[in-house]
C-alpha cells in the first residue's frame, strides 16, 4: 500500500508525487469522482476531515431552516437524514429538474414523494438559484436567497449537485481513450479502450448506467476476475453489461425509503422495511467495515 498522489498512470504503471515510479503488469483506474463536501471531504487527513464534519454537524444541530440545492440521491438521502434526527426542522429541497429521479418506475416516484411528503420535506422541483447564496455552504448563518420560485430564507444549506469525474492524472496514451464528458472508454471486459491491461471500474468508465457504488462493486468482481484469469494464463472471460433496468437504493432516514431492482421477472419496487434493511439502517457502513476488515469507529 503507497499511500501517495498519482501524478501521471499510463500502461506500464503510476508516476507518484514523490516522484518513485511504481510499474504494473495490469493497471486499474479507479479513482471515482469528487464532489461538494460533506458528500466527499476535501481534506485526505482523516482528522481534519472529522473536526471539520463535527463542526458542521453543530452548526446543522442550531439551524431551525435546511436548504438543500440538488433533488438527486445525494440531496434527497440528506434531507431524509436530517428530518430523522430533527423532525421539526424546516427542510426545503430545490430543484430546476421537472421530476425526482428520472428514468425510475411511476411507482417509485409516488412513493418517494409521499414518503417525503410525510416527512415535512418542501420539494420545489423546477426552481433553480438565481444567484449564490452569501454563506459558504455547510456553514451556519441566516440568508435569503433568490430563486426562480421567490426568494427562500435559511439558516445553512448544502450543495447536493456537481460531480466531477477524477481522470487527470492520465497520461497521453490512457488520455486518448477519455470522452468529452472526461470518462474513460471500455469494453465490456471494464479493459480501456485500446489497452487490454488497463481497466476501469465506478465512476471513470463510460458506461451508460448511474455513478453508484452498487455498480462500481460489480466493475471491481468483473475485473478481478479478469486479471485472476490472465496470471494463471487463462483467456479472461468475465463480461458486463449495465441493466437496462436501473437499480436504486434510496433511504429516507433509517426506517424510510424507496428502491428498484432487475428481477427475471420485471422491475421490482422495495418496501420502506426493506431499504431500511439493506441500507438506511446504517448506510453501508457496516458492509464496508466488513469489506476492509477495520474497526468501526465510535
Amino acid at each position: 500500500m503507497v499511500r501517495d498522489r498519482a501524478v501521471t498512470v499510463d500502461p506500464e504503471g503510476v508516476t507518484v508525487a514523490s516522484g518513485e515510479r511504481i510499474a504494473a503488469d495490469h493497471v486499474v483506474l479507479a479513482t471515482g469522482s469528487g464532489y461538494p463536501y460533506p458528500a466527499k471531504t476535501d481534506t485526505e487527513s482523516s482528522a481534519e476531515a472529522l473536526e471539520r464534519l463535527h463542526a458542521t454537524h453543530k452548526e446543522l444541530a442550531d439551524a431551525p431552516r435546511v436548504l438543500i440545492v440538488g433533488a438527486g440521491p445525494v440531496g434527497l438521502e440528506l434531507s431524509g437524514e436530517i428530518k430523522a434526527v430533527w423532525p421539526d426542522k424546516r427542510v426545503t429541497v430545490v430543484d430546476p429538474a421537472g421530476e425526482l429521479v428520472p428514468g425510475f418506475e411511476p411507482g417509485l416516484r409516488e412513493a418517494l414523494h409521499g414518503q417525503l411528503d410525510a416527512l415535512g420535506v418542501d420539494v420545489r422541483l423546477g426552481t433553480a438559484l438565481t444567484e449564490e447564496p452569501p454563506i459558504g455552504p455547510a456553514r451556519g448563518g441566516t440568508f435569503t436567497v433568490g430563486t426562480t420560485g421567490g426568494p427562500i430564507t435559511a439558516d445553512i444549506w448544502f450543495r447536493c449537485h456537481g460531480a466531477r469525474v477524477n481522470g487527470g492524472f492520465l497520461g497521453d496514451a490512457l488520455a486518448a481513450a477519455l470522452t468529452p464528458q472526461g470518462r474513460v472508454r471500455v469494453t465490456e471486459a471494464l479493459t480501456v479502450e485500446g489497452h487490454e491491461r488497463v481497466y476501469a471500474v465506478g465512476d471513470i468508465t463510460d458506461l451508460a448506467e448511474a455513478k453508484m457504488a452498487g455498480y462500481a462493486l460489480q466493475h471491481a468482481e468483473v475485473v478481478a476476475r479478469n486479471i485472476v484469469a490472465r496470471e494463471r494464463g487463462e483467456r479472461p472471460a468475465a463480461t458486463y453489461r449495465p441493466s437496462p433496468v436501473p437499480s436504486i437504493l434510496l433511504p429516507l432516514g433509517p426506517e424510510a425509503g424507496v428502491g428498484q431492482f432487475p428481477t427475471p421477472d420485471g422491475t421490482t419496487l422495495l418496501p420502506p422495511e426493506a431499504v431500511a434493511r439493506y441500507k438506511g439502517a446504517d448506510l453501508f457502513t457496516g458492509r464496508f467495515v466488513e469489506l476492509f476488515g477495520v474497526d468501526r469507529q465510535p
